[in-house]
């Protein structure tokens, strides 16, 4: 089958085939005489379970490590079950993040509400001034990165 046929058959786009085969999450198809990309029929199953992964959280690196593991025989299930529950823990410390942002938020604008029915029309009430110091940030999940691939988080 064509990139083009196995694009639209993925829901992704022929430049990111290419470079699923760039990372080795899909093995370089074969070439027709005309050089187009010939995929075997096993790519369409291979693409969408990389899009699930994705969906799922799984980064390309990590998929990338994992396949790598299943193509040259080995029993990867260990490490992907691992990886994922390093993702659920980050999702549960994200919500809990998530969830004192917006009380802090509530009770920011409560005070802008304040500040605003306080200040004499046509002047400014200097809101983002009002910001206190100790406001706790949302920080996004963590990534493996090429600096960490041993399983380690940065």
């Amino acid at each position: 089958m064509q990139s083009g046929e196995l694009a639209r058959l993925t829901g992704v786009s022929t430049d990111t085939l290419r470079h699923y085969e760039r990372l080795g999450l899909l093995a370089k198809p074969l070439r027709t005489a005309g050089g187009y990309r010939d995929y075997p029929a096993s790519s369409l199953d291979r693409v969408r379970l990389i899009r699930r992964a994705l969906g799922a959280g799984f980064s390309l690196a990590e998929l990338t490590a994992i396949l790598k593991m299943r193509d040259r025989g080995d029993i990867p299930c260990h490490k992907a079950r691992a990886l994922g529950q390093v993702k659920l823990q980050q999702i549960t410390q994200q919500i809990k993040d998530l969830q004192l942002m917006r009380k802090q938020l509530e009770a920011i604008l409560k005070d802008w509400d304040g500040r605003l029915f306080r200040t004499p029309k046509g002047e400014p009430a200097r809101l983002l001034e009002s910001l206190p110091d100790n406001l706790k940030r949302v920080t996004p999940p963590q990534r493996l990165t090429k600096s960490n691939k041993q399983g380690k988080q940065t």
